[in-house]
């Protein structure tokens, strides 16, 4: 079996390197309905999962030990809200020697996660579980690599 390691770039160019990726956290009606009248005791999860989505995409490197860490340049994180859940999209963008696919993936789980999280004390049912409430389809949509 290989030994892990991280993967040499030293020799590489910087070129501007682009991804977007999405997820999707399927919740209750009633939830929903929440969400888009303010009504949650904790506040307000798409602003919550923005931030952390963004905070997400720079400790990318903390939390998956082979990535290297970069100088991102730009970390979009953008929220809908749909009938049946919410879905998020996160475009990252730097000028590195590696891509930043793993960020913007992160950056959309941890998103989601914190969502769940706002959220969870309205998606419980009687006996304190998640019957509906899932995490799906996180995935990245495109990736670029300029130059």
């Amino acid at each position: 079996m290989a030994e892990i390691r991280q993967v040499d770039v030293s020799g590489k160019e910087v070129v501007r390197r682009e991804a977007v990726a999405r997820g999707f956290i399927k919740l209750r009606p009633e939830t929903i309905q929440r969400i888009r009248s303010g009504a949650l005791e904790k506040g307000d999860p798409l602003q919550v999962a923005r931030l952390a989505g963004i905070n997400a995409a720079k400790l990318t490197p903390f939390l998956l030990p082979l990535c290297h860490p970069l100088k991102l340049e730009h970390v979009e994180a953008s929220l809908n809200v749909m009938d049946d859940g919410v879905e998020v999209m996160v475009r990252v963008v730097a000028h590195e020697k590696t891509g930043v696919e793993m960020e913007a993936l992160t950056a959309a789980a941890i998103a989601l996660l914190n969502i769940w999280d706002v959220v969870k004390q309205y998606e419980k049912d009687e006996s304190g579980q998640y019957p509906l409430t899932e995490i799906t389809s996180i995935r990245v949509l495109r990736k670029v690599k300029e130059g």
